[in-house]
């Protein structure tokens, strides 16, 4: 079956959301790839950006999170952007607040985590990146 990996652009700062996601989620970075590292004549890049991310990747379980800076010259990206969201769901009750309290930590949350009517937990929020997150448990049905 197809794979889904969410992929988040960042206007300068993703190598420290990135950092502040792994300290959450666990785990080492698959690939870092900074904007120097593939500099040439053909694709110049400023001074100020030669440290910036291209490409990061922090696997989670069996998927891929992964996010770029926007280069100033491309204009900057809406931090503010309401139209996606990132799931995760989560093996457990604890691991669904622990994911919630992290992720969370200087955000602003829009659900707090907890328990529904269904038995289900479920939280939605955006965190101090601008990242709008969804973290839900379901006891009896993983998926």
């Amino acid at each position: 079956m197809a794979q889904i990996n969410p992929y988040i652009n960042f206007n300068g700062n993703a190598e420290e959301a990135f950092n502040f996601y792994k300290s959450v989620f666990g785990g080492e970075f698959a690939k870092i790839i900074r904007f120097k590292d593939l500099a040439s004549a053909e694709f110049p890049v400023a001074e100020h950006e030669v440290d910036k991310i291209m490409h990061i990747a922090l696997p989670i379980g069996k998927n891929i999170l992964m996010a770029n800076d926007v280069p100033e010259s491309m204009g900057r990206v809406n931090e503010n952007e309401n139209r996606s969201k990132i799931a995760v769901t989560a093996e457990s009750k604890d691991e669904a607040y622990q994911l919630f309290n992290g992720l969370s930590a200087g955000g602003q949350v829009e659900m707090p985590i907890e328990e529904n009517p269904d038995g289900t937990y479920f939280a939605m929020f955006r965190d101090k990146f601008g990242i709008e997150w969804m973290i839900k448990f379901d006891p009896n049905n993983k998926g």
